[in-house]
């Protein structure tokens, strides 16, 4: 695979036997290897495990599981959808294509365009612009579709201050990009590749941290029909819609379907139906001061986060991620608890009690040697005095021999000089 893999493209499901989430993918990928075949696909599709073939994991920068890539040439280009079989396919078909897809006339324009919600086009002959357009799409085709056209091509109520130039078709109409206001190509048409407004899960949400904006969300419950979330749903969709041309280069708009994430996110129980703005750079969130009860009030809620008369709440500081530490931590043994409470018990349980047994073992341990050491200290002490009374009676018998000794001695001196005299 190694040595004859550029002479195909592959899309290739890197894996490992014990992942759970590799063994959900399965399914789904099998399902994707066949449409890609009975569709004639050129694009060839295959799994390794990573694990058995680290080296080539590891080549292509696979460092969770399971990873997706697609490899074209010396290119390999990461898949960050959702793991469904049509949105791998449409991914597939998008990279393996060419990068620049050619529109030759009204009518190919036209069919395009009502396939795709967002669409780049390139209007113009060779130029330094084109260029910097072709390299950008290299990069962002794993995002989004990227053609190009001539003038009359285009639909009748374009119109183009110069040529070349880059567009934007998304909303119902269009948007020219330009270097002057919206600065840096690729960081225009990274912000640009999203809807103005959008229902906003999770993945989404983390897709639009690489766009710098704000994120508009009205929290509700799409399941509740009654006034207040209506209304809190159709205020944001028209501030998009209506106000587009003053907050599309700072905000995102969208809905959120529950509290369930945002509370998580957050690290706090917002009750719904809300509206919350989240700054995905650096992990603070703004809430309304003061209920919103039109259109007006949104715009005015915005503009004080723009010119930062609102408070901000949350951050990326140390306390905050003490807190989050602490919070997951939380939420974690809550939710094995939750779903099984037999497992949280073993899980936590354990642990607890071997670490009571060792707690109790050192202080057991560290008792007995103290009444031992008591116990030998004062056994030494009673050794100690039943030696020097056993020395005090030596001394005394060492006495009583000396002077018995002496005695005999004079005894002896006094018969000698009575012998003398005799």
């Amino acid at each position: 695979f190694k040595e004859n893999r550029k002479d195909d493209i592959w899309l290739v499901d890197f894996y490992a036997p014990w992942c759970g989430h590799c063994k959900k993918l399965e399914p789904v990928w099998n399902e994707v290897g066949i449409e890609m075949r009975n569709m004639g696909s050129p694009v060839k599709v295959g799994k390794m495990d990573a694990t058995s073939f680290s080296s080539i994991a590891s080549e292509f920068g696979v460092r969770g599981y399971p990873t997706i890539k697609l490899l074209k040439g010396d290119l390999a280009y990461n898949y960050r959808g959702p793991r469904t079989k049509d949105d791998i396919i449409e991914f597939a078909n998008r990279v393996a294509g060419p990068l620049i897809r050619p529109l030759p006339s009204q009518h190919m324009f036209e069919h395009v365009q009502k396939r795709h919600r967002v669409l780049f086009v390139y209007v113009g002959g060779e130029s330094p612009l084109k260029e910097k357009y072709i390299e950008v799409a290299s990069e962002l085709i794993v995002y989004t579709y990227f053609f190009s056209a001539s003038e009359d091509v285009l639909p009748e109520y374009v119109t183009l201050p110069e040529l070349p130039a880059v567009m934007v078709f998304k909303d119902g109409t269009y948007f020219v990009y330009d270097e002057y206001e919206d600065g840096d190509l690729s960081s225009w048409i990274n912000r640009e590749r999203f809807q103005g407004y959008l229902h906003v899960d999770g993945f989404t949400l983390y897709e639009l941290g690489d766009t710098g904006k704000l994120v508009a969300i009205a929290v509700i419950d799409d399941k509740n029909s009654s006034v207040e979330h209506t209304r809190l749903k159709s205020i944001i969709q028209e501030v998009a819609r209506d106000y587009r041309d003053h907050f599309h280069r700072d905000f995102q708009f969208g809905h959120m379907d529950g509290n369930d994430y945002i509370n998580s996110l957050l690290m706090d129980d917002l009750t719904i139906p809300t509206i919350v703005v989240l700054n995905t750079s650096n992990q603070q969130y703004f809430l309304p001061d003061r209920h919103i009860e039109s259109t007006e009030d949104m715009v005015q809620f915005i503009n004080n986060i723009l010119d930062g008369t609102a408070e901000a709440q949350g951050g990326d500081g140390l306390l905050q991620r003490i807190k989050r530490i602490i919070y997951d931590a939380k939420s974690t043994i809550v939710s094995v608890f939750k779903s099984s409470p037999l497992l949280g018990c073993f899980l936590f349980g354990l642990p607890l009690g071997v670490i009571s047994i060792m707690c109790y073992g050192i202080c057991t341990a560290d008792t007995d040697g103290e009444v031992f050491e008591h116990e030998g200290a004062k056994k030494e002490s009673g050794d100690r005095e039943l030696t020097d009374e056993g020395s005090e009676e030596e001394q005394e018998e060492e006495k009583n021999g000396k002077y018995t000794e002496l005695s005999d001695g004079e005894l002896k001196q006094k018969d000698i000089m009575e012998k003398k005299k005799d």
